[in-house]
Protein backbone atom coordinates (compact mmCIF):
# COMPACT_ATOMS: atom_id res chain seq x y z
CA UNK A 1 0.00 0.00 0.00
CA UNK A 2 1.46 3.43 -0.89
CA UNK A 3 -0.15 5.63 1.29
CA UNK A 4 1.32 9.16 0.24
CA UNK A 5 1.10 8.96 -3.66
CA UNK A 6 0.96 11.38 -6.69
CA UNK A 7 -1.37 12.36 -9.55
CA UNK A 8 -0.49 12.38 -12.90
CA UNK A 9 -3.33 13.71 -15.25
CA UNK A 10 -2.60 12.48 -18.95
CA UNK A 11 -4.29 15.40 -20.59
CA UNK A 12 -5.28 14.77 -24.75
CA UNK A 13 -3.14 11.34 -26.10
CA UNK A 14 -2.52 10.58 -29.63
CA UNK A 15 -5.64 8.45 -30.38
CA UNK A 16 -8.55 9.38 -32.08
CA UNK A 17 -10.48 10.17 -29.17
CA UNK A 18 -11.13 13.62 -30.14
CA UNK A 19 -13.69 12.80 -33.13
CA UNK A 20 -15.90 11.66 -30.17
CA UNK A 21 -15.73 14.04 -27.40
CA UNK A 22 -15.46 17.92 -27.90
CA UNK A 23 -13.77 18.08 -24.73
CA UNK A 24 -10.63 16.37 -25.60
CA UNK A 25 -8.22 19.30 -25.83
CA UNK A 26 -6.70 20.15 -29.11
CA UNK A 27 -5.02 23.52 -29.53
CA UNK A 28 -2.19 24.53 -27.40
CA UNK A 29 -4.45 26.88 -25.59
CA UNK A 30 -6.86 23.97 -24.53
CA UNK A 31 -3.94 21.45 -23.70
CA UNK A 32 -2.48 24.04 -21.51
CA UNK A 33 -5.40 24.97 -19.95
CA UNK A 34 -5.99 21.42 -19.09
CA UNK A 35 -2.61 21.08 -17.49
CA UNK A 36 -3.32 23.96 -15.86
CA UNK A 37 -6.63 22.90 -14.73
CA UNK A 38 -5.69 19.17 -13.70
CA UNK A 39 -2.50 20.29 -11.35
CA UNK A 40 -5.35 23.20 -9.53
CA UNK A 41 -7.49 19.57 -8.94
CA UNK A 42 -4.46 17.84 -7.45
CA UNK A 43 -2.20 16.23 -9.97
CA UNK A 44 1.47 16.91 -9.90
CA UNK A 45 2.36 16.25 -13.33
CA UNK A 46 0.65 16.70 -16.70
CA UNK A 47 1.51 14.48 -19.06
CA UNK A 48 1.31 16.29 -22.90
CA UNK A 49 1.19 14.98 -26.16
CA UNK A 50 0.73 18.06 -28.81
CA UNK A 51 -2.55 17.84 -31.80
CA UNK A 52 -2.70 19.54 -35.53
CA UNK A 53 -5.05 22.54 -34.34
CA UNK A 54 -6.69 22.29 -37.88
CA UNK A 55 -7.09 18.63 -37.88
CA UNK A 56 -7.05 16.95 -34.14
CA UNK A 57 -4.60 14.28 -35.50
CA UNK A 58 -1.06 13.99 -33.36
CA UNK A 59 1.37 16.06 -34.17
CA UNK A 60 5.22 16.16 -33.02
CA UNK A 61 5.63 20.12 -33.85
CA UNK A 62 8.26 21.50 -31.15
CA UNK A 63 6.42 25.04 -32.09
CA UNK A 64 3.06 23.54 -30.44
CA UNK A 65 4.90 22.36 -27.27
CA UNK A 66 7.01 25.27 -27.01
CA UNK A 67 3.66 27.41 -27.00
CA UNK A 68 1.98 24.84 -24.79
CA UNK A 69 4.93 25.62 -22.14
CA UNK A 70 4.45 29.16 -22.51
CA UNK A 71 0.83 28.90 -21.77
CA UNK A 72 0.95 27.30 -18.73
CA UNK A 73 3.99 29.33 -17.60
CA UNK A 74 2.27 32.70 -18.46
CA UNK A 75 -0.84 30.97 -15.48
CA UNK A 76 1.62 31.20 -12.84
CA UNK A 77 0.35 27.42 -12.04
CA UNK A 78 3.45 25.60 -11.21
CA UNK A 79 2.83 22.04 -12.33
CA UNK A 80 5.48 19.59 -13.91
CA UNK A 81 5.39 18.79 -17.20
CA UNK A 82 6.12 15.46 -18.76
CA UNK A 83 6.04 15.49 -22.93
CA UNK A 84 6.00 12.47 -24.51
CA UNK A 85 8.79 11.08 -26.82
CA UNK A 86 6.23 8.44 -28.43
CA UNK A 87 6.01 9.83 -31.82
CA UNK A 88 7.69 9.14 -34.81
CA UNK A 89 8.01 5.22 -34.29
CA UNK A 90 4.46 4.37 -35.77
CA UNK A 91 4.32 1.54 -38.14
CA UNK A 92 1.15 0.73 -40.38
CA UNK A 93 1.75 -2.45 -42.45
CA UNK A 94 -0.53 -3.19 -45.19
CA UNK A 95 -3.06 -6.11 -44.99
CA UNK A 96 -2.28 -9.56 -43.92
CA UNK A 97 -1.90 -11.12 -47.78
CA UNK A 98 0.39 -7.90 -48.37
CA UNK A 99 2.31 -6.16 -45.65
CA UNK A 100 4.34 -4.45 -47.87
CA UNK A 101 4.87 -1.64 -48.53
CA UNK A 102 4.01 0.14 -45.81
CA UNK A 103 0.73 1.95 -45.59
CA UNK A 104 2.20 6.08 -46.08
CA UNK A 105 -1.25 6.98 -43.98
CA UNK A 106 -0.31 5.85 -40.29
CA UNK A 107 3.24 5.38 -40.45
CA UNK A 108 6.12 7.64 -39.29
CA UNK A 109 9.04 6.26 -38.57
CA UNK A 110 11.84 9.14 -37.68
CA UNK A 111 15.27 8.96 -35.91
CA UNK A 112 15.75 9.05 -32.34
CA UNK A 113 17.19 12.48 -32.40
CA UNK A 114 14.17 14.08 -34.05
CA UNK A 115 11.94 12.04 -32.39
CA UNK A 116 13.43 13.49 -28.99
CA UNK A 117 13.40 17.59 -31.15
CA UNK A 118 10.92 18.86 -28.70
CA UNK A 119 12.50 17.24 -25.35
CA UNK A 120 15.81 18.64 -26.53
CA UNK A 121 14.50 22.19 -27.45
CA UNK A 122 12.36 22.42 -24.14
CA UNK A 123 13.94 20.81 -21.44
CA UNK A 124 10.98 19.58 -19.86
CA UNK A 125 11.63 18.01 -16.37
CA UNK A 126 10.54 14.74 -17.27
CA UNK A 127 9.51 12.80 -20.80
CA UNK A 128 8.26 9.38 -21.52
CA UNK A 129 9.94 6.37 -23.42
CA UNK A 130 7.70 3.96 -24.34
CA UNK A 131 10.25 0.77 -23.61
CA UNK A 132 9.33 -2.11 -26.04
CA UNK A 133 7.48 -2.80 -30.12
CA UNK A 134 4.11 -3.76 -29.64
CA UNK A 135 0.75 -4.96 -31.33
CA UNK A 136 -1.44 -1.45 -29.95
CA UNK A 137 -5.31 -2.09 -31.11
CA UNK A 138 -5.25 -1.87 -35.06
CA UNK A 139 -5.47 -4.83 -37.07
CA UNK A 140 -1.85 -3.95 -39.09
CA UNK A 141 -0.26 -0.65 -37.08
CA UNK A 142 2.75 -1.85 -34.40
CA UNK A 143 4.24 0.62 -32.36
CA UNK A 144 8.13 0.23 -32.88
CA UNK A 145 10.84 1.01 -30.33
CA UNK A 146 13.89 -1.23 -30.95
CA UNK A 147 16.53 -2.02 -27.95
CA UNK A 148 19.09 0.01 -30.07
CA UNK A 149 16.31 3.17 -30.71
CA UNK A 150 15.87 3.23 -27.04
CA UNK A 151 19.15 3.08 -25.72
CA UNK A 152 20.30 6.30 -27.88
CA UNK A 153 17.01 7.64 -27.26
CA UNK A 154 17.87 6.68 -23.03
CA UNK A 155 21.76 8.24 -23.63
CA UNK A 156 20.43 11.84 -25.63
CA UNK A 157 17.68 12.08 -22.48
CA UNK A 158 20.44 11.04 -19.98
CA UNK A 159 22.82 13.86 -21.48
CA UNK A 160 19.71 16.23 -21.74
CA UNK A 161 19.64 15.92 -17.70
CA UNK A 162 15.95 14.71 -18.29
CA UNK A 163 14.26 11.96 -15.77
CA UNK A 164 13.06 9.30 -18.52
CA UNK A 165 9.48 7.69 -17.27
CA UNK A 166 9.60 4.45 -18.93
CA UNK A 167 6.35 3.32 -19.82
CA UNK A 168 5.68 -0.31 -19.61
CA UNK A 169 3.14 -2.45 -21.34
CA UNK A 170 3.96 -5.91 -20.34
CA UNK A 171 6.85 -7.84 -18.66
CA UNK A 172 9.93 -8.12 -21.17
CA UNK A 173 9.41 -3.92 -21.27
CA UNK A 174 10.43 -3.98 -17.55
CA UNK A 175 13.88 -6.61 -18.63
CA UNK A 176 15.05 -4.18 -20.93
CA UNK A 177 14.33 -1.28 -18.40
CA UNK A 178 16.73 -3.01 -16.50
CA UNK A 179 19.26 -3.68 -18.72
CA UNK A 180 19.19 -0.27 -19.18
CA UNK A 181 19.52 0.83 -15.41
CA UNK A 182 22.80 -1.20 -15.33
CA UNK A 183 23.89 0.16 -18.11
CA UNK A 184 24.29 3.54 -16.76
CA UNK A 185 21.55 5.09 -19.27
CA UNK A 186 19.18 5.89 -16.78
CA UNK A 187 19.63 6.41 -13.36
CA UNK A 188 18.49 6.42 -9.83
CA UNK A 189 15.56 7.57 -8.56
CA UNK A 190 13.98 5.30 -11.68
CA UNK A 191 10.25 5.98 -12.70
CA UNK A 192 8.00 3.71 -14.35
CA UNK A 193 4.69 4.11 -15.34
CA UNK A 194 2.47 0.61 -16.08
CA UNK A 195 0.34 0.64 -18.63
CA UNK A 196 -3.14 -2.08 -18.41
CA UNK A 197 -5.55 -2.60 -20.39
CA UNK A 198 -4.32 -1.67 -24.23
CA UNK A 199 -5.08 -4.29 -26.57
CA UNK A 200 -2.25 -6.50 -26.70
CA UNK A 201 -0.15 -5.61 -23.71
CA UNK A 202 -0.98 -6.38 -20.35
CA UNK A 203 -4.62 -6.71 -19.13
CA UNK A 204 -6.10 -5.15 -16.56
CA UNK A 205 -6.36 -7.37 -13.74
CA UNK A 206 -5.13 -7.82 -10.40
CA UNK A 207 -2.99 -11.05 -11.83
CA UNK A 208 -1.13 -8.89 -14.12
CA UNK A 209 -0.60 -6.22 -11.98
CA UNK A 210 1.06 -8.48 -9.40
CA UNK A 211 3.12 -9.91 -11.97
CA UNK A 212 4.32 -6.41 -13.22
CA UNK A 213 4.77 -4.73 -9.98
CA UNK A 214 6.95 -7.66 -8.25
CA UNK A 215 9.34 -7.61 -10.93
CA UNK A 216 9.95 -3.87 -10.27
CA UNK A 217 13.16 -3.92 -8.42
CA UNK A 218 12.82 -2.48 -4.97
CA UNK A 219 13.49 1.43 -4.49
CA UNK A 220 11.86 2.01 -8.05
CA UNK A 221 9.27 4.65 -8.59
CA UNK A 222 5.91 3.30 -10.47
CA UNK A 223 2.42 4.86 -11.32
CA UNK A 224 -0.53 2.34 -12.62
CA UNK A 225 -3.30 3.68 -14.75
CA UNK A 226 -5.36 1.47 -17.04
CA UNK A 227 -7.72 2.68 -20.32
CA UNK A 228 -11.70 3.28 -20.37
CA UNK A 229 -14.10 2.30 -17.96
CA UNK A 230 -11.20 0.34 -15.83
CA UNK A 231 -9.64 3.87 -14.80
CA UNK A 232 -11.22 5.45 -12.40
CA UNK A 233 -10.66 1.58 -10.37
CA UNK A 234 -7.37 1.84 -11.26
CA UNK A 235 -6.83 4.91 -8.85
CA UNK A 236 -7.72 2.47 -5.70
CA UNK A 237 -5.42 -0.66 -7.63
CA UNK A 238 -2.50 1.89 -7.96
CA UNK A 239 -2.15 2.59 -4.54
CA UNK A 240 -3.05 -0.82 -3.03
CA UNK A 241 -0.70 -1.83 -5.29
CA UNK A 242 2.26 0.37 -3.89
CA UNK A 243 1.70 2.63 -6.90
CA UNK A 244 0.85 6.09 -7.81
CA UNK A 245 -1.88 7.26 -10.14
CA UNK A 246 -2.68 8.41 -13.68
CA UNK A 247 -5.89 9.52 -14.94
CA UNK A 248 -6.83 11.58 -17.67
CA UNK A 249 -8.60 12.44 -21.35
CA UNK A 250 -5.45 10.34 -23.43
CA UNK A 251 -6.70 7.53 -21.33
CA UNK A 252 -10.87 7.72 -20.77
CA UNK A 253 -13.16 10.26 -22.25
CA UNK A 254 -15.88 9.34 -19.79
CA UNK A 255 -16.25 10.61 -16.07
CA UNK A 256 -19.86 8.21 -15.52
CA UNK A 257 -22.15 6.57 -18.08
CA UNK A 258 -23.16 9.04 -20.69
CA UNK A 259 -21.15 12.12 -19.32
CA UNK A 260 -18.32 13.35 -20.52
CA UNK A 261 -15.20 13.86 -18.58
CA UNK A 262 -12.93 16.79 -18.36
CA UNK A 263 -9.38 16.46 -17.40
CA UNK A 264 -9.88 18.24 -14.08
CA UNK A 265 -12.68 16.17 -13.19
CA UNK A 266 -10.90 13.09 -13.70
CA UNK A 267 -8.44 14.75 -11.10
CA UNK A 268 -11.21 15.72 -8.96
CA UNK A 269 -12.35 12.14 -9.04
CA UNK A 270 -9.39 10.38 -8.59
CA UNK A 271 -7.99 12.56 -5.38
CA UNK A 272 -11.36 11.86 -3.96
CA UNK A 273 -10.94 8.01 -4.52
CA UNK A 274 -7.48 8.61 -2.86
CA UNK A 275 -8.49 10.85 0.22
CA UNK A 276 -11.50 8.06 1.07
CA UNK A 277 -8.46 5.83 1.17
CA UNK A 278 -6.74 8.10 3.62
CA UNK A 279 -4.09 8.46 1.13
CA UNK A 280 -2.49 12.02 1.20
CA UNK A 281 -1.78 13.17 -2.30
CA UNK A 282 1.85 14.50 -2.95
CA UNK A 283 1.82 18.16 -4.11
CA UNK A 284 4.41 19.65 -6.88
CA UNK A 285 7.27 20.32 -4.72
CA UNK A 286 7.06 16.62 -2.42
CA UNK A 287 7.23 15.12 -6.37
CA UNK A 288 10.24 17.19 -7.78
CA UNK A 289 12.14 16.19 -4.50
CA UNK A 290 11.39 12.38 -4.71
CA UNK A 291 12.05 12.05 -8.42
CA UNK A 292 15.39 14.34 -8.05
CA UNK A 293 13.71 17.26 -10.36
CA UNK A 294 15.18 20.55 -11.04
CA UNK A 295 12.41 23.21 -12.36
CA UNK A 296 13.36 25.04 -15.01
CA UNK A 297 10.53 27.24 -16.14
Amino acid sequence: MNWNAFITCAVTGSGNSHTKSDKVPITPSQIAAACVEAAKEGAAIAHCHVRDPETGEPSRDPALFREVVARVRESGQDVILNFTAGTGGDLMLGPAQMPMPFNPVGTDMIGAAERLEHVTDLLPEICTLDFGSMNFGDPNYVMVNTPGMLREMARIVHDAGIRPEIEVFDLGHLVLAKELVAEGLIEDPVLIQLCMGIPYGAPADPAAVAALTGAIPQGWTYSIFSVGRMQMPYVAQAVLAGGNVRVGMEDNIWLDKGIPATNGALVERAASVLSAMNVRILDVAEVRDKLALERRW
